[in-house]
């Protein structure tokens, strides 16, 4: 029986164009060796397992290489080249600082490095963890790390590059490895797998992929365990069962539920979730990115940014065209809360089936006809026209112009449906006797839209006349009366008067009943849905003057009285001011 070696040793990349992901470097490299513009001094930084070591390795090997090939590469057959691959090599020293970090260790390599080469140009010293070096260390490598002898170069090498002192990073060429990408490690992943014989799934090796973090060594070494979990067939099953990873089916199973705002089911299967093992936080976190996922499909351009296998790649595509980018964009927000708040809930549990019953309650796509929307809300509290209210509505502070002096009122309004660059007016009769007219408060929209956009988002509208306002108006009344959800007093309000058609799709109907005006406050929100679908726009508004206070006879008081008089005749308060009199 042969001795088993590990993917991660048994792989490992032994020249430049065998190293995966770092292809800016090798070149580099290469072209140093070529045209013999080799540094005293690299320094190789990034994270674990992408190929730092392996590198250093590569280039102490070829820089001594007898025989360099036109591709710049090491040729394995010259003498030391062969006693590199035995590890027999007596001009290649290796170093871990990991353990062997104080200035004792360094002035040891300080005194070798005076000896030449017995074989070769060159002495390479491959210090690796080099950040593990004490302070002590570090400066009494300093003056031979500026000054070293021709035949000697240093190789660095450290996941922590900001523990290395100023004064060393100065005296070396830095080379910063980045993360290896998944469809890189997928694609020498599949080459392990054709090599040993494996039969191996595409969307098996993106999910290994994803989990290595962009460290091929973790790839390879997951690799190697569900290979000896699974067999010579590695399975998508099998990769997701042995690293207790979350399969995509749940969270395309919670999405559908939520496009059918089917709470129960969402729940249900966060409840099996949890019975498997799996962790809440975990959950929602996966939950966030799958929405992401989702809104990256919205638009050509970035399906790229979607890194998993082509099958899901395919599930993703085909549930994106069945959500509208608002509601991702809420369903977004809803679960990065949740995972803010999620460490500090004492129940942690309630805080995630919240957020699902939160999500499944939004509007999964977009009404027949009606275009989506590009300028999206991306505030907690903003809906769409046709989306359902999910919290209720924050006190909100109007302003009620007055002659004498303005005064701030809050005022709880029903919640509606807040639409972008709406306005919302509520008019009552006469307070008191020094009003003119009606007492207007508006509560007006936030500055969210350019007029080039508001405008553009108008003229897409379907433009109505007066004549099927009217009809749609009858039509809307009549269904509600068959749904129940119309009281007598707002049948009274909607029925009495004739809505006119003003600019800007703003429809004004005069109510003249104060229980009719108040009943249609609290049902007005029903109507103008089924309003707005018959005429396809999504842009009216409802405002309704109030007429009735006009015959209402009101007893004033005694100041009320005066101030009327002091308003007609400016003198009778001169000369109260001048008596010193008080209002009674």
């Amino acid at each position: 029986m042969s001795e088993f070696v590990v993917s991660a040793r048994k792989y490992r990349p032994s020249t430049f164009n065998t190293v995966v992901g770092q292809k800016a470097i090798t070149s580099t490299l290469k072209n140093a060796i070529k045209n013999n513009h080799l540094a005293q001094a690299f320094l190789f930084c990034g994270p674990r397992g992408v190929g730092k070591t392996t590198c250093a390795r590569i280039l102490a090997k070829t820089i001594n290489c007898f025989n360099i090939t036109e591709n710049t590469e090491a040729c394995d057959q010259c003498e030391s080249c062969v006693s590199f691959n035995e590890n027999a090599s007596f001009n290649i020293h290796e170093l871990d600082a990991a353990s062997n970090n104080s200035v004792d260790d360094i002035r040891n390599l300080v005194d070798q490095v005076r000896f030449a080469p017995q074989v070769g140009k060159y002495s390479i010293y491959i210090i690796d963890e080099v950040h593990m070096l004490s302070t002590a260390a570090f400066n009494a490598f300093l003056k031979t790390l500026e000054e070293p002898p021709k035949h000697a170069i240093f190789i660095l090498a450290t996941t922590e590059r900001h523990k290395i002192i100023p004064t060393i990073l100065s005296r070396c060429q830095i080379f910063d490895f980045k993360r290896i990408q998944i469809e890189d490690m997928v694609e020498h992943l599949l080459y392990v797998a054709k090599s040993e014989n494996i039969e191996a799934e595409n969307d098996a090796l993106h999910i290994i992929a994803q989990k290595a973090d962009g460290a091929m060594r973790d790839a390879l070494s997951m690799f190697d365990q569900i290979v000896s979990f699974a067999g010579n067939k590695l399975t998508y099953k099998a990769v997701i069962e042995n690293l207790n990873i979350l399969d995509y089916d749940y969270y395309f199973r919670i999405s559908a539920a939520a496009l059918e705002s089917n709470i129960p089911e969402a729940l249900v299967i966060f409840n099996e979730i949890l019975d498997n093992g799996f962790d809440g936080h975990n959950f929602i976190n996966g939950l966030g990115s799958h929405f992401r996922n989702l809104l990256v499909c919205k638009d050509i351009s970035t399906i790229q940014l979607l890194e998993v296998g082509q099958n899901i790649k395919d599930k993703y595509m085909d549930q994106s065209q069945r959500y509208s980018m608002e509601t991702l964009l809420r369903a977004i927000n809803i679960t990065n809360r949740c995972d803010i708040n999620y460490k500090t809930s004492k129940n942690q549990r309630l805080q995630v089936e919240l957020a699902l019953m939160q999500i499944c309650s939004l509007t999964g796509s977009p009404q027949q006809g009606e275009p989506e929307k590009k300028n999206l809300i991306n505030s907690p509290g903003s809906t769409s026209p046709t989306s359902k209210p999910q919290e209720i509505s924050p006190v909100i502070a109007v302003t009620v112009e007055k002659k004498a002096e303005p005064v701030v009122i809050e005022t709880a309004v029903v919640k509606e449906p807040s639409t972008q660059g709406y306005t919302k007016k509520i008019i009552s009769g006469t307070t008191s006797i020094n009003t003119s007219g009606a007492t207007k408060a508006e509560v007006k929209p936030t500055e969210l839209e350019s007029e080039y956009e508001i405008a553009a988002r108008k003229a897409a509208q379907k433009i109505f006349t007066q004549q099927e306002l009217e009809t749609a108006w009858i039509k809307s009344v009549q269904q509600l009366q068959q749904q129940n959800k119309l009281s007598s007093f707002a049948h009274t309000a909607l029925t009495k008067s004739n809505p006119v058609l003003k600019e800007n799709f703003i429809i004004e109907l005069e109510i003249d009943n104060e229980a009719a005006g108040k009943a249609l406050d609290v049902e007005k929100l029903d109507f103008l849905e089924l309003l707005r679908k018959e005429l396809q726009n999504t842009e009216i508004q409802l405002t309704t003057p109030v007429n009735y206070v006009a015959d209402i006879k009101k007893l004033y008081t005694q100041r009320e009285k005066f101030l009327h008089m002091a308003e007609k005749n400016p003198s009778i308060n001169k000369l109260r001011q001048q008596l010193d009199l008080e209002i009674d």
